[in-house]
């Protein structure tokens, strides 16, 4: 781990290297994933096929891209007790949560009198990504496919990749079938995206392409924009932590390295605590936590080029600091988390207290968990069920209506020098 105080005279240096480890704009990667999605673009199905043999390794067919009926009741049948109760336990507070935040429409009138409103409808077809290489998101499926169905859309298309057998992970599958994707593809990375965004013959275009993935797979839904809209950028996962002395060192530990241990390289940790003291038992607790985890070598990986445990002057420039970092995820450990919690603006998602760790987001709470990083928090909201909704404005006037409008609309017609527009409003004068 890389450490830092606010003290030292090149904090403001460190300060902007932890900031510059953002993952969602590399020129070399946006090159690369140009020139793949211009192959998706030409080539349609075959392109697809070629490009799935060279990254995945998977011989497929224009008929095996598609998860037969057969391979979703395979895998129904591999999965045991277990994962079908956390998968049914999961999804039950995600379509809570949904349900809970889905916008309906409203009806009302202006100062003329007239009818105006919005309406809400559910994009007919939506493309879901849904990370499986190193780690197959059994809970992402939920967290994407389970709101698109809280929001009636009629066709919920999934791409996820494949192994080198040309198969999707058997929880994988369980449980997007039960959170009610409607087909599924055996597509990963940026060809993928381009996939949804373009079309190809086994793969219609979809209207709104949503779903975290890697640095390529952001990369592509960000050049997609315009050819198709997108939910947010979620990339490599992030968690910053803003603790006091009143935190437990291997609680603060633990969380760090759960987000670490994705695979990337790019995941970004850090700690941001008042507690000299803290710091110390948290570096000593990363220690003998490591050498425990499966996926030891991936975490030391992340925390070498990513991870930091910084020492603040105060919990106001903590806040300050986490509204410039924009997290994935803030967690609070403090004495008082929910004050502390008011300042923070930018995060994606919030943890109170010291029994709140980012891994209840992950699967269970309900709230999804794909969520802005590299930064987009200041401008992007996670994912929640209105982004399968498409908004539509409702206007209807009288005549009356009309009439008391036409003085306004004659004076912005001639500031315009736009008369046809004017004439459109007068040839209905009564």
């Amino acid at each position: 781990m890389n450490v830092a105080v606010y003290s030292d005279k090149n904090f403001d240096r460190q300060w902007q290297k932890v900031l510059s480890t953002s993952s969602l704009f590399d020129p070399l990667i946006d090159e690369r994933t140009r020139s793949i999605m211009a192959q998706v673009q030409k080539g349609g199905d075959k392109a697809l096929i070629d490009l799935t043999r060279q990254f995945d390794g998977a011989s497929l067919t224009r008929q095996t891209l598609l998860v037969s009926a057969r391979e979703l009741q395979h895998a129904s049948r591999q999965v045991g007790p277990q994962t079908r109760a956390a998968v049914k336990e999961a999804y039950a507070n995600i379509q809570s949560f949904g349900r809970q935040s889905r916008r309906s429409g409203w009806q009302g009138r202006n100062s003329h009198g007239a009818k105006v409103g919005e309406k809400y409808d559910p994009f007919r077809r939506v493309g879901l990504y849904v990370p499986g290489g190193t780690a197959p998101l059994a809970s992402t499926a939920l967290m994407t496919v389970g709101l698109a169905k809280v929001a009636g859309c009629p066709e919920i298309v999934v791409c996820t990749p494949c192994n080198a057998q040309g198969r999707v992970n058997d929880d994988l599958l369980y449980a997007l079938k039960h959170a009610g994707a409607t087909s599924i593809y055996k597509l990963g990375g940026a060809q993928a995206i381009a996939a949804m965004a373009y079309g190809t013959s086994s793969l219609p275009k979809v209207d709104k392409i949503f779903g975290p993935g890697n640095a390529y797979v952001v990369a592509a839904k960000r050049l997609a924009v315009g050819h198709v809209s997108i939910d947010l950028l979620p990339g490599p996962s992030e968690v910053l932590v803003i603790a006091d002395r009143s935190a437990h060192a291997d609680y603060v530990a633990a969380d760090l390295l759960a987000q670490a241990e994705h695979g990337s390289g790019k995941e970004r940790v850090c700690l941001l605590s008042t507690s000299a003291a803290l710091i110390r038992k948290v570096e000593v607790a990363l220690q003998k936590q490591i050498p425990k985890l499966s996926r030891a070598d991936f975490i030391r990986k992340s925390l070498k080029k990513n991870g930091w445990l910084i020492q603040v002057r105060d919990l106001s420039q903590a806040v300050a600091l986490a509204n410039a970092f924009a997290p994935e995820h803030c967690e609070i450990m403090t004495q008082d988390a929910r004050r502390v919690s008011k300042g923070v603006v930018t995060a994606g998602a919030i943890f109170l207290g010291h029994h709140s760790p980012t891994v209840l987001g992950d699967y269970v709470a309900g709230p999804s968990h794909v969520l802005p990083t590299g930064g987009a928090g200041a401008s992007f909201p996670g994912l929640t069920v209105d982004q399968f909704q498409r908004r539509t404005s409702l206007v209807e006037y009288g005549p009356s209506h009309l009439t008391k409008a036409l003085p306004a609309v004659r004076a912005f017609a001639g500031m315009e020098g736009l008369d046809a527009h004017g004439q459109s409003a007068e040839i209905r004068r009564c």
